[in-house]
């Protein structure tokens, strides 16, 4: 660091944040092009209330006014890891600033680690950009793209054989719409996640993001004979629709009725004024991935960075890896019951 650097830090003062900084740190985040939706005030308590992790909310300041902000949680398990994480759960996270207050923000998080004794600190970055950090970038891709005002024309940009399969949906008794509650969604996405071999969210998960982030949040469920077969949690930030947790039961995939219910976000998005359609992320090799591609979205490698105390190794949680292949196995053949009671427990050390 050279003298300049050094004048320019000291200016710049970094504390956490507190309850009373959402607005501020809202303002900020909803007034920056790179601003995510996971980089937003209402999961600091959204998450820690439900899985039980610290928050550790950085802001920078420069003469009072924030100059740059950093969600960060301190996520513990003894069965998944310990580390520093922003944010757990989220596509996103890593600090939002000015070149200064994100390093600033880097030093305090760094002091933190220390502190913490957190093995690993990881910014879950698009674009890795700190020399030194080990960087992953073959394991999550993001899918993002425009949305036209004209349905046709949205609908057109599916490819061929997708869009066969989303006009049969359209036409057969099929029923969409947005929900107030979480009922619906949660029964589809509880039996969705248990046949994939994932521990389930709590059902009050899914209720607190709707309370935390209001209209900027919804579920849409679809409908056969009355019954919810297919359902997502829709999260909205400036004139972006991202429906992010979402699921459909057995029976969803014969009637087309997971292909029906993203077109029916992206009718209901158009509606409400957006104009990009981001898809959320996915792993590699994975059928999601496979099935965003095939409504022709093209795949944005996200490239996660990490700094790792000495002797540390990256943190593996990714369910592909071969020592997860047994729990994966047996967490399959589970009753639902069993699985949505046990589910909780486990996963608060998984995102």
């Amino acid at each position: 660091m050279d003298a300049r650097d050094a004048i320019l830090l000291s200016q710049l003062k970094v504390r956490a944040a507190g309850p009373g900084d959402g607005a501020g740190w809202d303002g900020f985040v909803l007034a920056r092009a790179d601003g995510s939706f996971f980089h937003r005030f209402g999961w600091r308590e959204v998450l820690s209330r439900n899985f039980g992790l610290k928050p550790h909310y950085l802001i920078a300041e420069r003469g009072g006014e924030i100059a740059g902000v950093l969600p960060l949680f301190h996520q513990k398990s003894r069965l998944f890891g310990n580390g520093l994480i922003a944010a757990p759960f989220c596509v996103e996270g890593g600090p939002l600033g000015d070149a200064d207050a994100v390093a600033a923000l880097d030093h305090a998080a760094l002091a933190l680690m220390a502190q913490t004794r957190a093995p690993f600190l990881e910014y879950r970055s698009r674009k890795a950009e700190r020399a030194g950090w080990v960087a992953k970038r073959d394991l999550y891709a993001g899918f993002c793209r425009a949305l036209s005002s004209k349905e046709e024309e949205n609908l057109t940009a599916i490819p061929r054989k997708q869009r066969a399969v989303v006009r049969k949906a359209i036409a057969s008794p099929l029923k969409g719409g947005v929900e107030e509650g979480v009922e619906a969604l949660y029964r589809v996405y509880a039996e969705s996640v248990r046949n994939l071999g994932t521990p389930v969210f709590p059902k009050r998960y899914f209720a607190d993001l709707r309370a935390a982030f209001g209209a900027d949040c919804d579920v849409m469920v679809i409908r056969d004979n009355g019954e919810p077969v297919s359902a997502v949690l829709n999260f909205y930030h400036n004139g972006t629709v991202l429906p992010y947790y979402g699921g459909g039961s057995s029976a969803a995939r014969k009637s087309g009725a997971n292909d029906l219910l993203y077109w029916e976000v992206m009718r209901h998005a158009v509606a409400r004024g957006c104009t990009h359609f981001d898809f959320g992320r996915s792993k590699a090799g994975t059928g999601a991935f496979a099935f965003k591609k095939n409504w022709g979205f093209e795949p944005e490698w996200l490239e996660y960075e990490y700094f790792l105390k000495p002797g540390t190794s990256l943190p593996e949680k990714n369910p592909n890896n071969p020592k997860y292949a047994a729990f994966i196995s047996l967490w399959k053949k589970l009753p639902m019951p069993v699985a949505n009671f046990l589910g909780p427990f486990l996963i608060r050390g998984l995102g």
